[in-house]
């Protein structure tokens, strides 16, 4: 709830999905704007939610400084409902919303409400997030969902499922993992050149299926689960794919986006960094799913082979 209501653990029977790192669960730094100062917070978790004005690196520009993916992950939420299940009464629907504020004096005022809710019995979630202008000038908004998903779910062997145009963040043909001829589909053993800060990225326009969806996920037939992630190409159009395969620190990241973490000032110069204007809201809806069924799983990879 202290940190823009992002999960960090999350559990399908024994089995862990999400990935933490060294830091474990820590307290937001709402100061941490500046360089790098993100990763000094970032603890991973199933989600951690970066943006709202800027996603990517670290810039400084004639608009501002802007720090490592931006303030939202470091903002506490304002609890606004609660909604409980209750079976004996045949409601099974639970739902917590909060609202969350990255905003300034005499500056941009966005605003981020944002809904998390479930049906018990089933083995879904659900977020739907709104970003308000509250402010009375143009606002910039860059947004992204960084799901990370860790041991035993991501293992050597594990599927990674996407399907789209791609390039590596670096735009390196030949880069260590997202080349033409490498398997980066595929999760490796653990590598010696990912250790430490050592990481490999891929900016990918996911390919939505005929009503406009996209899906993406991890299977791992060794344990028989899949994670489904899905959400709508209209709102986030961009898949980035992070890949970090170090020795006890071993992670892929799926991550929604309204753009690749190319930061605010390129997104600028390219004509693709959203304004929202006073009192404009933009809506994000995303469902992150667990299979254990064999014919589901094998509905959900014909599904994802279809829509290559």
């Amino acid at each position: 709830i202290d940190r823009a209501m992002d999960i960090a653990d999350a559990f399908y029977n024994q089995h862990s999905l999400a990935w933490l790192s060294h830091l474990g669960i820590c307290a937001p730094e709402r100061f941490s704007n500046n360089g790098i100062d993100w990763i000094r917070t970032f603890g991973g978790g199933l989600l951690t939610t970066c943006g709202l004005t800027h996603v990517g690196g670290p810039e400084s520009d004639a608009y501002g400084e802007r720090g490592l993916h931006d303030q939202i992950s470091n903002m506490p939420a304002e609890i606004l409902s609660i909604i409980q299940a209750d079976p004996a009464a045949g409601k099974m629907e639970m739902s917590i919303t909060g609202l969350i504020k990255q905003s300034q004096a005499l500056g941009h005022r966005l605003e981020l409400k944002r809904t998390i809710s479930a049906t018990l019995g089933q083995s879904a979630i659900r977020i739907k997030d709104e970003i308000v202008n509250r402010g009375n000038t143009h606002a910039p908004h860059m947004m992204l969902y960084h799901f990370n998903f860790g041991w035993p779910l991501a293992d050597e062997g594990t599927d990674i499922i996407w399907q789209g145009a791609w390039q590596s963040r670096d735009g390196d043909i030949n880069n260590r993992i997202f080349r033409k001829g490498n398997n980066f589909h595929n999760c490796p053993a653990p590598q010696d050149d990912h250790s430490g800060n050592g990481e490999d990225a891929a900016f990918i326009d996911i390919l939505p299926d005929s009503s406009g969806h996209c899906t993406c996920g991890l299977h791992n037939a060794r344990i028989g689960l899949a994670v489904v992630l899905r959400f709508h190409k209209n709102q986030l159009p961009w898949l980035t794919n992070w890949q970090h395969w170090g020795r006890g620190e071993y992670v892929t990241g799926l991550e929604p986006c309204t753009n690749p973490p190319i930061g605010q000032a390129l997104a600028r110069e390219q004509s693709t960094l959203i304004q929202l204007a006073p009192g404009e809201t933009k809506t994000y809806d995303l469902e992150l799913e667990v299979l254990n069924d064999e014919t589901r799983i094998n509905e959900f990879l014909k599904h994802s082979r279809k829509t290559k």
